[in-house]
């Protein structure tokens, strides 16, 4: 067993479940609208969804200590309160000092002449080619309302700030769903769920806007088939409109032969029409992106995380219009899997390529991530087709037959686990991967054999058991050992221990801990907590996308990072200690 972290933590958690720290550490935020970056000691950073960056703001700041909760942050001299029914925020007992608009909208934007700030006694008006930040000093603090347009900035303005202060207060207790547990568990359900319900965008006009996969990947403003998928899972039983109306936006996505990119992308026309720029322009981008509504184009999970969305919303609903509707699109997805499937043994062969969620990753051949996708596909289609296409349902069930009967042959390791990817004949990458796991979610093994793997996965993947790598307790790797084929990896998860090679992604140890608690094996709190405590230790607000020492961390607020909270939640009568 590896030496725990003795690190102390820059914030702690409350009984009520937010945070608290002396010292200012960042806040991201996010709303259906408004979205940017808040240090309480004086810096704000504003964007709207699908229009970009707009302004940077300065103020006087507060001073500690300061208290954390969603979208909020609140000292004794004041706080920050953002609106959930319009792009509004109240920096409550704050002076402001500078109003700066952005130059581009994005890192890959254009850059612009900077118009002056317009002066209207206590208002400040930041003008940019794609959005606008109106800034009121008040006697209680700053009043900022943003928007794609004057009109929708203006509109902002009819809130009152008591208003905002309720609007935020109610998001932060909407956040709170188990108010029972320890101040350790209560805070991650209130972080991992915000990101959960955070990533609800809506357009200027107040309609759906699609699932963000975070406040970071907003520009170009797109929604991703497997990041959404992850997010949904906690907002199936708590907005299924939601759901509905995503599973529409990434139809746009589904080509005629069943092909479909990362992500849709749902940017406002002024962005969109710098982004079309770069997108023909850019010697790397033109090539990843191959039609304008395409964020990376031939993604080989998107298509499957397709027909699983629909089938959990059916499941959820029992609403099946997404699959009369989208049938035509059903039938392409399955028919291409079948065609790559070249051995006739029900599973398909993955060319050699970067393009599934391990993107750093030139993964090929049998790949067990995807191959726990495609069973639950062909489940969903076996399960919910009957009633459109009997003939191609039973097709779907003996498709899947089929594939469970061949996991082994081609997947299985002698320690009794199953290999990342390859084929027998060229190359078997063996390691243990966290996303191997969704061969047992779509239930393409034996709960005997899942047992085995979870014991492995607490065995090797857990670093407080793995005195093999080098860094103590920090969390769960997603892989281990390391990829043992350098030419197979590239950028960041060519590092050990960084990226895909190791770093512990809350989303998958989300997925681990379900997997345990659905097994009724004892330790789901391991995966549930451990990177939350590492955020606490490093002063992170929000539920974090990946870290691993000594490479730090990805973006903050990232919606698949809700799984721990669905995991908790949807099994909190099997925690152990109860709520620990």
């Amino acid at each position: 067993m590896t030496k725990p972290r003795t690190k102390p933590r820059v914030l702690s958690p409350l009984a009520d479940g937010q945070l608290v720290s002396e010292k200012p550490v960042l806040l991201p935020f996010m709303a259906p609208r408004l979205q940017g970056d808040c240090w309480p000691d004086g810096k704000i950073e504003i964007s709207v969804w699908g229009c970009g960056k707009i302004a940077n703001l300065t103020f006087s700041g507060w001073r500690g200590p300061f208290t954390y909760a969603p979208n909020r942050v609140e000292t004794s001299g004041g706080g920050l309160y953002v609106a959930q029914s319009a792009p509004v925020l109240f920096l409550k007992g704050a002076k402001l000092q500078t109003l700066v608009p952005s130059r581009r909208c994005a890192w890959w934007g254009s850059t612009t002449k900077r118009q002056p700030v317009e002066r209207l006694g206590e208002r400040r008006i930041a003008r940019t080619g794609w959005g606008v930040v109106i800034v009121e000093q008040r006697p209680g603090g700053i009043f900022l309302s943003a928007g794609a347009s004057s009109d929708e900035a203006t509109k902002g303005l009819d809130l009152a700030q008591e208003e905002v202060v309720a609007e935020a207060n109610a998001y932060v207790a909407r956040c709170d769903e188990m108010p029972e547990a320890s101040p350790l568990m209560r805070s991650m359900i209130s972080q991992s769920l915000h990101a959960a319900l955070s990533s609800i965008r809506q357009n200027e006009h107040g309609d759906f806007g699609g699932l963000a996969a975070g406040q970071a990947y907003s520009a170009p403003a797109r929604t991703y088939y497997r990041d959404g998928y992850w997010t949904l899972q906690a907002l199936l039983a708590r907005e299924p409109d939601a759901v509905r109306s995503q599973i529409e936006l990434l139809a746009r996505g589904i080509q005629p032969d069943g092909e479909a990119p990362s992500g849709v992308i749902l940017t406002g026309p002024a962005q969109a029409e710098e982004w079309e720029k770069v997108r023909r322009s850019h010697p790397q981008i033109k090539e990843e992106h191959l039609r304008p509504g395409d964020w990376w184009s031939d993604h080989f999970d998107s298509p499957l995380f397709f027909i699983l969305t629909i089938g959990d919303y059916v499941r959820t609903t029992g609403d099946s219009s997404p699959l009369t509707v989208h049938w035509d699109k059903v039938i392409a997805i399955f028919d291409r899997y079948c065609d790559l499937d070249r051995a006739g043994n029900g599973l398909p062969v993955k060319p050699r390529h970067d393009r599934d969620w391990a993107d750093n990753v030139f993964r090929h051949g049998y790949v067990s991530y995807d191959i726990g996708l495609w069973i639950g596909a062909l489940d969903v289609i076996a399960a919910y087709g009957g009633t459109i296409d009997e003939n191609i349902a039973a097709k779907a069930a003996a498709t899947a037959k089929k594939a469970r009967a061949s996991i082994d042959d081609v997947l299985l390791q002698a320690s009794g686990t199953y290999a990342d990817y390859g084929e027998k004949h060229d190359f078997v990458e063996d390691h243990l991967t966290l996303d191997s796991l969704t061969l047992l979610r779509y239930r393409a093994v034996s709960a005997e054999r899942a047992r085995t793997v979870l014991a492995k996965v607490e065995a090797f993947l857990e670093t407080r058991n793995n005195a093999s790598q080098p860094y103590g307790d920090w969390g769960v790797m997603c892989a281990f050992p390391p990829f043992k084929r350098p030419k197979d990896t590239r950028s960041k998860s060519a590092f050990a221990y960084r990226y895909h090679n190791g770093s512990d992604w809350p989303y998958l140890s989300g997925l681990y801990a379900e997997q345990r608690l659905i097994h009724d094996l004892s330790g789901a709190e391991y995966p549930l907590l451990r990177w939350w405590e590492t955020c606490l230790e490093e002063g992170w607000v929000g539920a974090v996308e990946y870290f691993a020492p000594p490479w730090g961390r990805g973006s903050l607020l990232q919606g698949w990072s809700s799984m721990p909270a669905m995991a908790a939640l949807a099994h909190k009568d099997k925690l152990r200690p109860p709520l620990a």
